[in-house]
């Protein structure tokens, strides 16, 4: 009689806890269904924005669809041939300055994580002290020009690239994911420290790589203020620099129009402002969903192990 109470007993505790589980799935799936709908919908909205009437989308009268399709805003906004030029120059820089990254930070980061290396407390403070206190523009204008960096393509590339927060995420990654007795088997094998780490530990960090790797591309492709003030050159500045000039130039013939002119310019210069973030931003979120799965794995072992 006690056992049979008993297995009653259990039994409704486990629907119990059945409907508990339940009730808790369904509340995770909410909440991220709806962080989801939060940051995917304002994309939407630029996107079918760009292609609507700017008196639509003012009015709040677009949600979900145009109510009429235009591509005037694209059609005025690639006219303009410095767009393509700075495509261009957008596309070489972050190639170029992505590679430069990696091959700075990732050896960077893998030397911080090993033992032997002597002083290794002291350069790791040397790297996190500028993520906090920094010289300043001036300063930095100041070495940029003494370099003879001004108005040249690589002022964009080789300046910046050391970035003290990726080679503490690399450091950590190399730590805490490249077992110890790979390097001490390497030794066995007659294997050096260079060899080491370009025929064994970078094959081994594909993760970590494209996640460097994406935020670099990232960071570089919508950077403008760095180009802005180092670079005067047209033929040199960058895509995001460029859109920004002509969406000025516009907002100003805007403010000395009047009347049904100034009307018709303010909604050419309002859709050019969703086409011109559609069109900068595009290619990054192409090449992103390629290197989800890294980054997701990149960004969880980097960042939370120690």
């Amino acid at each position: 009689m006690h056992i049979a109470m008993k297995n009653k007993s259990q039994r409704k505790s486990r629907i119990r806890m059945k409907w508990t589980d339940r009730l808790f799935d369904f509340s995770v799936y909410s909440i991220a269904i709806m962080m989801i709908i939060m940051i995917i919908y304002p994309l939407w909205f630029i996107i079918i924005a760009s292609f609507s009437n700017s008196g639509d989308v003012a009015n709040g009268n677009i949600w979900f669809w145009p109510q009429e399709w235009k591509l005037d805003g694209y059609i005025e906004l690639l006219k303009y041939e410095q767009i393509w030029r700075g495509y261009l120059n957008t596309i070489i820089y972050t190639l170029v300055g992505t590679f430069i990254g990696l091959c700075v930070n990732i050896p960077a980061g893998f030397a911080l994580s090993r033992s032997e290396l002597i002083g290794k407390n002291w350069i790791t403070t040397f790297y996190i002290l500028p993520m906090f206190f920094t010289g300043g523009l001036i300063p930095t204008y100041l070495v940029v020009k003494n370099f003879g960096l001004l108005d040249t393509f690589w002022v964009l590339v080789v300046p910046f690239s050391v970035s003290a927060f990726n080679i503490i995420i690399a450091r950590t990654f190399f730590k805490n994911s490249i077992p110890e007795g790979l390097w001490e088997a390497a030794q066995m094998d007659g294997c050096g420290t260079i060899r080491y780490f370009f025929t064994m530990v970078l094959p081994l960090s594909k993760a970590i790589l494209a996640v460097i790797g994406l935020w670099t591309a990232v960071g570089i492709w919508n950077s403008w203020f760095e180009a802005m003030i180092y670079i005067s050159n047209e033929n040199l500045q960058p895509l995001q620099l460029i859109l920004r000039r002509i969406l000025i130039v516009n907002e100003s013939l805007f403010e000395m129009a009047s009347g049904d002119l100034a009307s018709e310019l303010r909604q050419l210069s309002d859709m050019m402002k969703y086409g011109a973030i559609v069109v900068s931003t595009l290619p990054i979120m192409l090449l992103y969903p390629f290197l989800q799965k890294y980054f997701n794995q990149g960004v969880m072992i980097g960042s939370i192990k120690e």
